[in-house]
């Protein structure tokens, strides 16, 4: 079993930034693979970032790429995702998951197994 909690979250202008976290619980946290997944208002979760066990391999999608960073902490057992250059449509609900098993798919959500309870994260314009 992982537990999950999320933090970070708030609002902020266009342009800004802000720093996401998720704490981690439970299983060895090196042993996993951690990803950042969002949900807009009316719109499907869709995949942002992830991050391998060690932190050397990383995925972003396309819409964040070059504006966002996903890191790890290992010894504090903690994900982050710096977001830098926000944009009005970066406004959702972001979630940490963890891949205990290891799928290929790192995009897609069913890859993993565990979820936390999201935090919303507002860009006003």
């Amino acid at each position: 079993q992982v537990q999950l909690v999320e933090s970070g979250g708030g609002l902020v202008l266009a342009g800004g930034s802000l720093r996401l976290s998720c704490a981690a619980s439970g299983r060895t946290f090196s042993s996993y693979a951690m990803g950042w997944f969002r949900r807009a208002p009316e719109k499907e979760r869709e995949f942002v970032a992830r991050i391998s066990r060690s932190g050397v391999t990383k995925y972003y999608a396309d819409s964040v790429k070059g504006r966002f960073t996903i890191s790890r902490d290992n010894a504090k057992n903690t994900v982050y995702l710096q977001m830098n250059s926000l944009k009005p449509e970066d406004t959702a609900v972001y979630f940490c998951a963890a891949d205990v098993e290891y799928s290929a798919s790192y995009y897609a959500a069913v890859a993993y197994e565990y979820w936390g309870q999201g935090t919303q994260v507002t860009v006003s314009s």
